[in-house]
């Protein structure tokens, strides 16, 4: 059976090792490539308006509080639109959305190029911050697709690498706003680069992507995965990990400008160092977390984030622009490493939950990749809604004391509530799978063990 309107591959087995070996690899890893370019486009674009505050200068007319707000509206957006792009990849196919989601992302950056001049409206501003939101979608789909293409064993290096190549964006669309504005070159600039970028991606996606016929109107996944109680954990955990690269890498610039004093210039030299880095080293969470457990990796992580919290803490009361962009940047690192070693749990997690149903063989695993998948995109939007909070405590800070300390005392609680929460659940009382299915009616409650997830 084939379906219309594009490539469709009837059969995939990728946990077939002699089917991966002689066609399945090659074939994920174009997919994965072209997924990746089509994905980072989208993260340029969402986090677009993180870039063009540091054009916008005292002619726009716009206040501190008003640049957090708007920033916050376009990672709102972009957390909410993650639901619909995951139901997407059941609906069209993978191929076919990542075409039509490339093409949307014209819409939000022709329009930021017809509005981007003084004498603008704050709310025409909120309005095209909303478009922008759609570049967020992107990454729900793409990590919805690319769950299907790789075998369980080696999800933690796929997911972590669609993921990372996917960040990426965020620094790259800084740093090319770095260099348009040390050639003293306006906003409009930097979007008529990335207006013919989009179109190849759209173009690429049609020319070298496919569609798995498995993943073809599964729409009920989505609505199994959001009754499961650990979609909602792991969101908890996301929140913590991605909801602070998301929502730092929107509000890093601002901080330094509304706190530090820095110039747009003098903060742009300094904003894309930690989402680059964090980015680039998002595979390696996922591969520590292939080796050594997901759970493992992801709870000592929300240590050194606390601890380099902690430490940002301190250099906001003292005002040591040195130690804060240091201890920034660490944390950047940080929440790139839980980003690979939290998604690395997901597969996991749903593949116990099979044996533990008494599934063996193709039928558990096709179960814990069907929900594993659906998951992602939900645990996806409800983590970038962090990145809103985030934006939100500093818009607070600063109205209230004027810094962002007010804003690091809180994230330091919460991280201390998702290294709790990562112990409690998954690897406080780690138990066997059981040797024989449950009765019949009955459901698992075995605890999941940090080397399954």
């Amino acid at each position: 059976m084939t379906f219309p309107g594009g490539r469709w591959i009837e059969h995939w087995d990728p946990e077939d090792e002699t089917f991966w070996k002689e066609t399945g690899e090659r074939t994920a890893r174009r997919n994965l490539f072209f997924s990746v370019l089509s994905e980072h486009i989208g993260f340029s674009v969402w986090t677009l308006w993180s870039v063009l505050v540091l054009f916008m200068g005292p002619e726009y007319g716009l206040t501190p509080a008003d640049k957090f707000l708007l920033t916050s509206v376009v990672t709102l957006v972009g957390a909410v639109v993650r639901v619909p792009y995951t139901f997407a990849v059941a609906v069209f196919g993978g191929r076919n959305w990542t075409i039509v989601s490339a093409g949307l992302l014209l819409v939000p950056t022709v329009a930021a190029f017809a509005v981007m001049e003084p004498g603008t409206s704050f709310s025409t501003f909120l309005l095209v911050g909303l478009l922008a939101g759609i570049g967020g979608g992107n990454f729900a789909s793409s990590m919805t697709n690319i769950n299907a293409f790789f075998p369980l064993r080696k999800k933690g290096w796929a997911l972590g690498l669609n993921a990372g190549g996917g960040n990426v964006g965020v620094p790259v669309i800084q740093l090319a706003a770095l260099a348009i504005i040390g050639a003293n070159g306006g906003p409009r600039v930097l979007l008529g680069i990335y207006i013919p970028l989009i179109l190849v991606a759209a173009v690429l996606a049609a020319r070298f992507m496919d569609n798995l016929a498995s993943v073809k109107n599964d729409t009920g996944a989505a609505k199994d995965a959001a009754r499961d109680a650990h979609t909602w954990i792991m969101s908890v955990l996301y929140v913590g990990t991605f909801g602070s690269f998301i929502g730092y890498s929107f509000a890093f610039g601002q901080v330094l400008t509304t706190q530090f004093g820095r110039t747009p210039l003098q903060a742009a030299y300094l904003t894309f160092i930690g989402p680059l880095l964090g980015s680039l080293i998002r595979p390696l969470g996922g591969r520590l977390a292939d080796r050594y457990g997901g759970a493992r990796i992801t709870l000592w992580n929300f240590v050194a984030m606390a601890a380099a919290t902690a430490v940002l803490v301190a250099a906001s009361t003292a005002e040591s622009l040195a130690l804060f962009v240091a201890a920034f940047v660490v944390l950047f690192v940080l929440t790139g490493l839980g980003n690979g070693s939290t998604f690395k749990m997901i597969p996991g997690i749903f593949q116990n939950k099979a044996l533990g149903k008494g599934l063996t063989g193709e039928a558990a695993v096709a179960y814990g990749r069907r929900l594993s998948g659906a998951s992602m995109g939900l645990i996806g939007a409800a983590g970038a809604l962090g990145g809103v909070a985030i934006n939100l405590a500093f818009r607070q800070s600063f109205l209230s004391l004027g810094s962002g300390t007010g804003a690091f005392v809180a994230f330091l609680v919460f991280y201390a509530v998702c290294f709790a929460v990562t112990w409690a659940v998954y690897l406080r009382r780690p138990v066997p799978r059981p040797a024989a299915g449950p009765a019949a009616g009955a459901e698992p409650k075995a605890q999941l063990s940090h080397a399954e997830v």
